[in-house]
């Protein structure tokens, strides 16, 4: 069994909302809680969530962790 993680990020907007529910989809499980903060400089809130997911696969680093 191998566990994997993954961090979502991006701004706080729909699209973000959208990338983390197809990991859930995806089999992707959450792992604590979103983190939030402003970006000053392009004046837009960023998120971040933390996503964990369990495979029987062996791990490979060369394959995208959302694929595996």
């Amino acid at each position: 069994m191998t566990a994997l993680y993954r961090l979502l990020t991006g701004e706080d907007s729909s699209a973000f909302c959208h990338k983390v529910t197809d990991a859930l989809a995806k089999g992707w499980v959450l792992h604590g809680s979103p983190a939030f903060a402003w970006d000053a400089g392009a004046g837009v809130m960023r998120c971040a969530q933390a996503v964990t997911k369990e495979t029987e696969a062996d791990y490979d680093p060369d394959r995208r962790l959302g694929e595996q």
